[in-house]
């Protein structure tokens, strides 16, 4: 069961924002205190499972060849770059950077992660891309039904950062429920956990913000 007092400051926001003619994104802005963020160790970096989604499709890129590649296209994913395609994606840095915008997360059979390191890591890494390693132990298609319900958050070098939970149209319960699980993983990377939670609020598109925590 959701916390009430997140589901009921939802539905507040809700009812005390008008409906525009297009799905409003729902956002958290985070604020942070007490930390040195020029200190790396303390910096907020990290994959988050929403438990319904952000409410609109997200793209899946993976890196894998054989049996792998065609279990990520079956699973529904967007891209699938062979070694070969990676090496192009190398000489082609319009289309890589293309591709990185475009995709929300890529994945990537180990052997493959030291040439997309060498080759793309410089186009991936500054946008919080690099992929997630598939090991042997994983299997490709629930990696990509998970990240399809994720998003990653990045304070960088901030105290304040801001992450999508959702959409207008979506349910507030289901909402608040997201909420829930980002709150819940923020305070269990701080330093001090809840000590180092400022304040966090939540806000539509067009709409006004009200303070979740």
């Amino acid at each position: 069961m959701v916390e009430e007092s997140i589901l009921n400051t939802v539905e507040r926001l809700f009812e005390e924002s008008p409906q525009r003619n297009f799905a409003e994104s729902v956002d958290l802005a985070i604020n942070l205190k007490n930390l040195d963020m020029s200190q790396p160790k303390y910096r907020v970096d990290e994959e988050i499972y929403l438990p319904n989604g952000l409410g609109k499709d997200l793209k899946i890129a993976v890196f894998a060849k054989g049996e792998v590649g065609l279990q990520a296209k079956e699973a529904g994913c967007d891209y699938v770059f062979t070694e070969e395609d990676i090496n192009d994606l190398a000489d082609d840095k319009s289309r890589a950077r293309a591709i990185a915008n475009e995709c929300d997360f890529f994945i990537a059979e180990v052997q493959y992660m030291p040439l997309i390191g060498k080759t793309l890591g410089a186009i991936l890494g500054p946008r919080g891309k690099m992929p997630v390693p598939l090991t042997p132990d994983k299997n490709v298609a629930d990696m990509i039904k998970s990240s399809k319900n994720s998003i990653r958050i990045r304070s960088k070098d901030k105290l304040t950062f801001h992450v999508a939970v959702g959409r207008r149209d979506m349910d507030a319960e289901r909402i608040a429920e997201n909420i829930e699980s980002i709150v819940n993983r923020v305070e269990s990377v701080l330093d001090k956990g809840k000590q180092n939670l400022k304040s966090i609020y939540v806000t539509t598109t067009m709409g006004k913000s009200l303070r979740v925590v």
